[in-house]
């Protein structure tokens, strides 16, 4: 019997979908590139090889003939393979899926995908981190990419986005030292992927427009759980136009469903080490196992008549609008059911720009996303070889393409006809679209004004926002984040650069940066009674995003050795799969256990192999009498103990309760009585044998859908 048989099914909303699996092979279909398996292996030519293994030789150790075209072919082809990696967001992970609005959005934008609930959307999504290469870790403490591709009928609109709402830089003139800055140092190239060296805070202590999304970097949002419970933002402000022309500023948001939730920089240290892939193969591995992630985006509106009425700068990508002066009004949804069949083709090759907007969104004046328009498509055309870059499948719209642009590296159409416009030798084909609505058409805004190099005043409040940020926050996400700048700015060389850092973290709050300044050992910042800022916004804190409780795709740990209770962890692994989660039994070594029956067990994973780091929540067993065998073993209890300090739930049953004893968590509550659940700050036990209570399993899940219990005492152990 496997005792730790996987959880593998598909949610509620998918299951017995008969058009699902039709419409991800249509998908397949229209994205994939022509498929070489199923026939003989051939050159690049379409020649049938007979023997790829040996070269063509002068007799059997002779020199290798140039004549050999198979030999030069695949070399050649194997030498240029690699392509110029993105210069930000290099490492990422991919999905298909599909987006559907709720209900018609025409009031403020005649886009077409926002129109009919009934209608879906093809997506492709890439997640992403920002400073490190293709090779460093997933779990770095970083901003992450969001970047939806929606595959319209007007044709393709690129949602790029992060996963924090503001950016470091308020014009796009400072992006190139921005990067310099955070990537790694020119004398070394060390860090790979950190930002906790001179160089970068350097540049924020001198730029005190970072400090908002430093707060933010600094935050547990600077970690996620995974791509499937992180938030999504558009970042900057942008525009919708409706069919009467009328302009509405739009933010954009997108929330996942199964709630917003992060990791610990401990814990994120060790999972770089563990599995550095940790996002990407569990983004992928949801997917394969029908757990399709899902999101909510919202936006939030504001009429043009209410531009200047907030107190900050509504095109300065270093602000948010508070969600209590402007709430975020969900319009639709967007699911991811397929992962891509080659990576390179799909995930590596996606190109991503702001500018590729459809008729019903539009620009605003904001400089950095103007920039950005600028800079995205110079990045694909080097990146990809050329400006035929959107006709490799990943990047095709499913819109008809009618351009007089032809030729170039890698164009793949078969062109005809005339290629200028206006012409009468070709009919006058392809002829503009007319006044009818269906073209693009810009906002017509009125724009004047000197040619000048200065920020307007509206841009000069760096401080009141970051201090907002810090307001809302917990007393554990405050801890948090003062413990993040302690290790960053500890990892600082130039003493100077810390001072100042702490210096303008004064400004945001006198005691972060009393805090801060007394753990990376330079002097607290003379106090400035001016500096109150009172601002507070409760939908800035995760404990207001936690997603309803749902334990749905939550990794559970069992760890079980000889003697275990069989029927205990059968019964509760059966009653976790069932709320959703996914149930692995960790033993001391690979293969079998002996139960307390006399039969053997199968269990999924040896404890060297894994780390409580990997996973949401442990339980831990017992026997049917006595303390379990392996209380005394190390690696067990540095196990037990990794998950109790980084918050995660802890079950136990039956003499597995002496296991968690065995830690001595200080003034901790647990169970002392055969049938009594005690539930004390996500651990939860209970001393009975056999079977567990409905009791103790609502109380487990419930400390499983919390995620997180930071209010619970230490351990002696």
């Amino acid at each position: 019997m496997d005792i730790g048989r996987k959880h593998n099914r598909q949610p509620d909303s998918q299951r017995n979908d008969q058009d699902t699996g039709d419409r991800k092979q249509r998908q397949r279909e229209a994205f994939r590139a022509d498929d070489p398996a199923g026939g003989p292996l051939t050159t690049d030519q379409g020649v049938e090889v007979d023997h790829t293994d040996d070269s063509l030789t002068v007799g059997e150790r002779g020199p290798t003939l140039m004549e050999d075209f198979h030999f030069r072919e695949k070399l050649t082809h194997f030498d240029h393979e690699r392509i110029p990696e993105r210069v930000v967001h290099a490492r990422g992970a991919g999905a298909y899926g599909y987006f559907e609005p709720y209900e018609s959005c025409a009031e403020f934008t005649r886009a077409a995908f926002l129109q009919d609930p009934s209608v879906q959307t093809p997506v492709f999504v890439r997640f992403s981190t920002v400073a490190g290469p293709r090779g460093s870790a997933d779990t770095v403490r970083d901003v992450r990419g969001f970047a939806t591709k929606f595959y319209t009928s007007e044709g393709n609109y690129d949602l790029v986005g992060n996963d924090v709402p503001v950016f470091f830089i308020q014009d796009g003139i400072k992006f190139p030292d921005f990067v310099h800055a955070i990537k790694q140092e020119p004398h070394n190239e060390i860090p790979t992927g950190s930002s906790a060296h001179d160089t970068l805070w350097d540049f924020v202590s001198l730029q005190p427009e970072t400090l908002h999304a430093i707060m933010w970097l600094m935050s547990d949002r600077g970690i996620p759980r995974s791509f499937r419970m992180m938030q999504g933002f558009g970042v900057h402000t942008f525009r919708f136009v409706n069919a009467e022309g009328r302009g509405t500023f739009v933010k954009f948001h997108w929330k996942p469903k199964l709630g917003v939730h992060s990791m610990v920089w401990d814990e994120a240290q060790e999972c770089m080490g563990r599995d550095p892939d940790f996002h990407r193969r569990d983004l992928w591995n949801a997917i394969e196992a029908g757990e399709y992630p899902e999101y909510e985006l919202g936006v939030q509106l504001v009429p043009e008549e209410d531009e200047f009425a907030f107190d900050f700068d509504l095109l300065d990508a270093t602000k948010i609008i508070p969600e209590e002066q402007v709430p975020v009004r969900p319009i639709g949804r967007m699911v991811l059911d397929r992962n891509p069949e080659n990576f390179f083709a799909e995930t590596e090759q996606v190109a991503f720009h702001t500018g590729n907007v459809v008729p019903g969104i539009d620009f605003t004046n904001d400089p950095l996303l103007q920039a950005r328009n600028f800079s995205y498509l110079d990045t694909q055309l080097i990146r990809l070889g050329g400006p035929n870059f959107s006709q490799l499948p990943v990047n095709r719209p499913v819109a008809p393409v009618r351009t007089d642009q032809r030729d170039g590296y890698h164009q793949s159409a078969l062109h005809s006809g005339t290629n200028y416009f206006p012409n009468t030798l070709g009919g006058g084909c392809p002829a503009h679209a007319g006044v009818d609505g269906s073209a693009y058409t810009h906002y017509a805004e009125r724009v004047d004004g000197a040619k000048i190099r200065r920020r307007s005043a509206s841009f000069q409040d760096h401080h009141s926002q970051p201090a907002m940020f810090w307001n809302s926050m917990a007393d554990w996400e405050k801890r948090h984040i003062v413990e993040a700048f302690r290790f960053e700015l500890g990892k600082v060389d130039a003493r100077t650069v810390r001072s100042r850092t702490v210096e303008e973290l004064a400004k945001v709050d006198p005691e972060l940066a009393s805090q801060v300044a007394a753990g990376i050992g330079v002097p607290e910042p003379a106090r400035d009674e001016s500096v109150a800022h009172k601002l507070v916004s409760p939908a800035l804190s995760l404990t207001s995003l936690r997603g309803g409780g749902s334990i749905r795709t939550r990794q559970i740990a069992v760890l079980v050795s000889d003697g275990v209770d069989a029927q205990q962890v059968t019964s509760t692994r059966d009653a976790l799969a069932a709320e959703g989660a996914v149930v692995e039994a960790i033993a001391a070594t690979d293969g079998t256990v002996l139960g307390s029956d006399g039969e053997r067990y199968a269990v999924d994973r040896a404890l060297p192999t894994v780390a409580s780091v990997l996973y949401d929540a442990v339980l831990l067993p017992g026997g049917p009498t006595g303390t379990p065998a392996h209380v005394d073993d190390p690696d067990v209890l540095r196990f037990v103990r990794s998950a109790y300090r980084h918050g995660k739930p802890v079950g136990a049953l039956g003499s597995g309760v002496g296991l968690v004893s065995a830690l001595e968590p200080e003034g901790l509550r647990l169970c002392a009585e055969f049938h009594h659940v005690v539930a004390d700050r996500g651990v939860v036990t209970d001393t009975a044998p056999g079977t567990p209570s409905e009791e103790f399993l609502r109380a487990f899940v419930a400390a499983v859908g919390e995620h997180r219990h930071w209010d619970r005492p230490p351990v002696r152990c």
